[in-house]
């Protein structure tokens, strides 16, 4: 039985993650801040340990095969370049430095598909494209950035594989994090759009090309982990009818949206925390498109409907919302 060692295991990503590994029949130990945070089964092969990513975890990388490192600060509100990079790159020297110590065979580095450079419905961008404005701006992406180069320029005996998924819908978005964008829509009158589009894949297809990538993935390899390219518009309308609701859609300008970046940036100068700034703006004007060939031919990945994707998120919603209702006192 192979064993692995995962960090971020709480989050969307990881969850749907260590669900299929253990299906899978690996013996996984995962990191978490709080055990109590765990939405999945309790399974023999399964242990928590409870720490940070900068804990010493060299005792419970013994006899592991493998690192899938998920964590990462993710929030777009945060004003500094160095309180993205110490989670995302600072963090990821460190566990690093113990996967290759304990004799790891493999770490896998879970990034983002905006390290790479996107494309258009007619050109798609791929696993060679540098990475492209606006994310060159994104304090995030960059940091996911100069993770990744950092890890493939190690002289090192553990080998190191990337992902880059896109944007992942799917169960167990407790926060929720991505799942945001299912309730731009959701249950409302009115819904205003950008003219932009994104790639959108299932999270539980993400977690099964992480486990792909962990069996066939190449030393040095980047592996975009996308499904369907759609328009914002496009999404809202599969939300729409999968939740059965007529709103009434009205497209935002992107002027609108440049003028909003702009008060963004100002409001950041002020020192006050904001998700709006000109970079985070664009991205939405942008038809930011990915490929999925290589991991679909290089990994054997097949990709569930977004349609799918988007049923098993409102379901969890819903559960957990009834869930919610059931604890609360009368």
């Amino acid at each position: 039985m192979k064993k692995v060692f995962v960090t971020g295991a709480t989050g969307l990503l990881g969850t749907n993650t260590i669900i299929k590994l253990l299906k899978y029949d690996y013996s996984v130990t995962a990191l978490v801040r709080k055990k109590s945070s765990w939405m999945g089964e309790e399974n023999e092969n399964f242990r928590l340990i409870e720490g940070d990513l900068f804990s010493d975890i060299s005792e419970h990388l013994q006899e592991v095969n493998t690192v899938i490192h998920i964590a990462a600060e993710t929030s777009q509100d945060l004003l500094h370049y160095e309180d993205y990079r110490k989670t995302n790159y600072d963090a990821v020297v460190h566990l690093f430095a113990q996967t290759e110590a304990a004799g790891a065979e493999k770490f896998l580095f879970v990034s983002t598909a905006n390290t790479l450079g996107y494309g258009n419905s007619a050109v798609l961008g791929n696993e060679e494209a540098p990475q492209r404005y606006p994310f060159t701006r994104s304090y995030y992406a960059k940091s996911k950035l100069e993770t990744e180069n950092y890890l493939l320029q190690q002289s090192r005996k553990t080998k190191v594989v990337i992902v880059n998924p896109t944007f992942m819908i799917g169960a167990y978005d407790r926060k929720p994090s991505s799942g945001k964008i299912i309730f731009w829509t959701w249950n409302k009158k009115f819904v205003f759009y950008p003219k932009g589009g994104k790639n959108f894949v299932h999270a539980e297809d993400v977690a099964e090309g992480i486990i792909k990538a962990v069996e066939k993935g190449k030393d040095g390899e980047k592996y975009l982990l996308a499904n369907e390219n759609l328009t914002y518009r496009e999404f809202f309308r599969k939300v729409n009818t999968i939740t059965e609701q007529t709103p009434v859609m009205i497209p935002l300008p992107n002027s609108a949206l440049a003028v909003l970046g702009i008060i963004g940036d100002m409001m950041r100068k002020l020192k006050i925390k904001t998700s709006l700034s000109s970079p985070n703006m664009k991205a939405l004007i942008i038809n930011n498109y990915y490929s999925n060939r290589k991991s679909s031919e290089e990994l054997g990945l097949r990709y569930q409907p977004v349609d799918k994707a988007v049923e098993d998120a409102i379901r969890f919603f819903e559960k957990k919302k009834e869930e919610v209702e059931i604890e609360r006192p009368i």
